[in-house]
């Protein structure tokens, strides 16, 4: 009998292994299909490329040789070289799939077994993203709006209560006078208010000539305003949120603005980008699913249960500009981004925690950022956001280099090294000074750098 049970709890041993070993490669499986897979496939859905459950009884049954899939996770192509039944698969999909040669036969089990397991689920809820929208920044403006109107009500009551009093004290005195001299004639509003200035006039001149001098300040501030456009947050065609996109789902910047790094501008990425991803997300809570179908109406995109096709009544969305610069003004994000290094936070603020669509982020919030995030490097600044002083500081503060310019291990910044030693070396040695060059000595306050 012990023998038997110690036979059964070998047994049981073995099993309870061989559980955890395929619950630990199922979970692997998952994380590597989020990092690998889940940009254009869903378990249950087609998508940029096909679905993926029983994907390997699918390749079996259409007479795939054996460790084709493998080979074709690998390398596509070699695998449609060597196998016709791969070479009819690389057909039914317009856009080519990506190699992936680091996937060991291992890895692509574990994902296929993970994609398996994956329940079927409901077509508007397939492939939501969890809401992530961050609603400090409205809660903020509510509260700020109700405070100015407690405001506006207690002026409205002390005035009206000063008023009243003032009402009061004229009839008063009114009635002292007609009393102490029998006269009924009560002079004037105008005419106390003279006899009170003329005899209280050096008050009077002192507080004249400091609302003089206010209205002037106040009038030179309200003109240094013109131009500053801190907060400007334009209503959208589709509510976006970044704050699901870049934050909770940690999409990069680049993989939306994808000139960033090679024009001057950003870009506005097109609506087959979106749908690279929303073809098969299309929204869990309402206020996301009214969106994403906005989005599909500008793409022309109709969904039949879970799956879906372009119809050809696509238009092209217009989105309102948030950061517009003078023409007389320019501005390359290739030059800031990749030779500059400057963090898209310096100017735009975090996206990850912004619930809508841009806005021109204000110089206190950019700078709060510094504070939370010292890995981003950004330069604290005091001007407003999205004007010339701004610009001009920062080119003051931003480092080129933290030492001689030789230290870039950059052609370009190794000839102008050169070029300073030979025939400007005190002007160099004046740069070095600090331990750094920056901006400004290399010429970002010139005029023409930035103006046409």
């Amino acid at each position: 009998m012990f023998r038997k049970i110690k036979n059964g709890c070998w047994t049981s041993l073995i099993v309870l292994i061989f559980a955890s070993t395929f619950s630990a490669n199922a979970q692997d499986g998952g994380a590597l299909f989020s990092s690998k897979c889940s940009n254009c496939h869903h378990p249950h859905k087609d998508g940029t490329g096909p679905k993926l459950s029983k994907v390997r009884d699918k390749w079996e049954a259409g007479g795939a040789k054996e460790g084709s899939i493998y080979a074709w996770v690998n390398n596509w192509q070699n695998a449609a070289a060597s196998d016709p039944y791969a070479m009819q698969v690389s057909k039914t999909k317009g856009t080519a799939m990506s190699a992936f040669p680091e996937l060991s036969k291992k890895d692509i089990d574990a994902i296929l077994d993970w994609v398996d397991e994956q329940p079927e689920q409901d077509a508007a809820a397939a492939g939501g993203a969890a809401d992530g929208t961050a609603k400090g920044a409205n809660d903020k403006g509510e509260e700020e709006s109700g405070l100015s109107w407690i405001w506006i009500i207690l002026a409205v009551v002390f005035v009206t209560i000063i008023m009243a009093l003032g009402g009061v004290r004229r009839q008063l005195k009114s009635a002292t006078v007609e009393q102490e001299t029998g006269k009924t004639d009560r002079p004037t509003y105008a005419e106390e208010f003279k006899t009170w200035a003329w005899k209280n006039r050096l008050y009077v001149g002192l507080g004249t000539l400091v609302l003089v001098i206010s209205v002037i300040v106040t009038l030179f501030l309200s003109l240094y305003r013109i131009g500053v456009v801190e907060g400007y947050q334009p209503v959208q065609p589709i509510k976006f949120p970044h704050a699901i996109h870049a934050g909770v789902n940690g999409i990069d910047c680049k993989y939306c603005h994808s000139s960033v790094t090679k024009s001057k501008t950003a870009g506005i990425p097109s609506i087959n980008v979106c749908m690279n991803c929303h073809k098969l997300v299309a929204g869990q809570k309402p206020e996301q699913i009214e969106q994403i179908k906005k989005l599909y109406e500008y793409a022309g995109w109709e969904m039949n249960g879970t799956d879906g096709k372009f119809n050809g009544n696509h238009k092209p969305i217009i989105w309102n500009k948030v950061h517009v610069l003078p023409d007389h003004v320019y501005f390359n994000h290739q030059q800031h981004v990749v030779v500059g290094g400057v963090d898209c936070k310096q100017c735009h603020g975090d996206m990850t925690k912004h619930s809508d669509a841009q806005k021109v982020w204000s110089v206190d919030e950019i700078n709060a950022l510094a504070d939370s995030d010292p890995d981003a490097k950004i330069e604290k600044l005091t001007k407003p956001t999205m004007t010339m002083g701004w610009c001009i500081e920062c080119h003051s503060k931003k480092e080129i280099s933290g030492g001689s310019l030789d230290t870039k291990k950059s052609g370009y910044y190794d000839e102008i090294h050169k070029r300073l030693k030979n025939h400007d070396r005190d002007l160099y040695e004046e740069y070095l000074k600090d331990g750094k060059v920056t901006v400004k000595e290399l010429g970002g306050w010139e005029c023409a750098k930035c103006h046409y």
